[in-house]
C-alpha cells in the first residue's frame, strides 16, 4: 500500500471513530460555534439555481440546513459512519449522500455549480490534488467555498508527531498557502473571512495585515471562483 493509501485509509479510521461525537457537536458548531458564519457567506454568494456538492459532509448538519434553505444539494465523505448518521437526518429529504475521498471525488462524473470543502484538504496527503479534484466537478466559473484552520485551531495538535519523524494524518497548510495554492491552481478569491477564538479582540485583529490576521486565526474561509 502505497502512501497516499496509507493516509487515506488512516483519515478514514480516525473519522469512524470519532462520527459519533462528531454528530453530538454539530448543531452546536453550525449554529452557535465556529462554522456558524459560513452558511450565512455561502448564501450571499451562492444562488439556489445552482447544484452544490458538500464534500467532508460528516453527519450531514450542514448539508441538510442548506437543503431546507431551499437548495439542490448532495453530501460527501470519507467516513461509511458519518454517511450513516447522515443518512438517518434525512427523513424524506431529496439528499444524495456518497461515500468519497476527496481525492477520487470526480469518479462521481457529475458537475456542481458550487462546492462547499470545509476542514478538508487539511486532512488531504496532497492538498493541490485534492484541489484540482475539486475543480475538476465544478462547472465553469463554479464557485468553491473553503475553510482551512488557522495556527490556533485545537485539531492542529494532530500534526504535532510529524516533528518525531511519525506519521500524521493532518498536512501543515497554513491559510496564506491555501490562498496561493488557489492562485496558482487557476481559482480567483471572491471573498473571504476570518473565524477566531473568543479571546482575540476583532477591533484590534481588524487593524492588522491579512497574514498577521490569518497568523490568529481558528479558520479562515474562502469563496473562490473556477476560471
Amino acid at each position: 500500500m502505497n502512501q497516499s493509501s496509507l493516509w487515506k485509509k488512516a483519515v478514514e479510521v480516525e473519522w469512524d471513530d470519532q462520527a459519533e461525537v462528531w454528530d453530538k457537536r454539530a448543531m452546536n458548531m453550525w449554529e452557535n460555534g465556529s462554522r456558524k458564519d459560513i452558511i450565512p457567506f455561502f448564501k450571499k454568494h451562492v444562488n439556489k439555481r445552482s447544484r452544490i456538492l458538500d464534500v467532508g459532509c460528516g453527519s450531514g448538519y450542514g448539508t441538510i440546513t442548506l437543503y431546507d434553505a431551499g437548495y439542490k444539494i448532495d453530501g460527501v465523505d470519507i467516513s461509511s459512519k458519518m454517511i450513516s448518521l447522515a443518512n438517518r437526518r434525512l427523513h424524506d429529504r431529496k439528499i444524495t449522500f456518497f461515500q468519497y475521498d476527496v481525492n477520487d471525488i470526480s469518479l462521481l462524473d457529475k458537475k456542481y455549480g458550487a462546492v462547499l470543502a470545509i476542514n478538508v484538504l487539511e486532512w488531504t496527503n496532497t492538498p493541490s490534488q485534492a484541489l484540482n479534484e475539486l475543480g475538476e466537478i465544478l462547472e465553469k466559473n463554479g464557485l468553491l467555498c473553503v475553510g482551512i484552520l488557522g495556527p490556533t485551531a485545537g485539531p492542529r495538535a494532530h500534526g504535532f508527531r510529524h516533528v518525531y519523524g511519525e506519521n500524521v494524518i493532518i498536512n501543515r497548510m497554513m491559510p496564506w498557502e491555501f490562498n496561493q495554492l488557489a492562485e496558482e491552481s487557476g481559482f480567483s478569491l471572491v471573498d473571504h473571512f476570518g473565524v477566531y477564538k473568543k479571546e482575540v479582540n476583532e477591533t484590534v485583529v481588524n487593524h492588522l495585515s491579512l497574514n498577521l490576521k490569518q497568523a490568529l486565526s481558528f479558520m479562515w474561509v474562502f469563496m473562490l471562483r473556477k476560471s
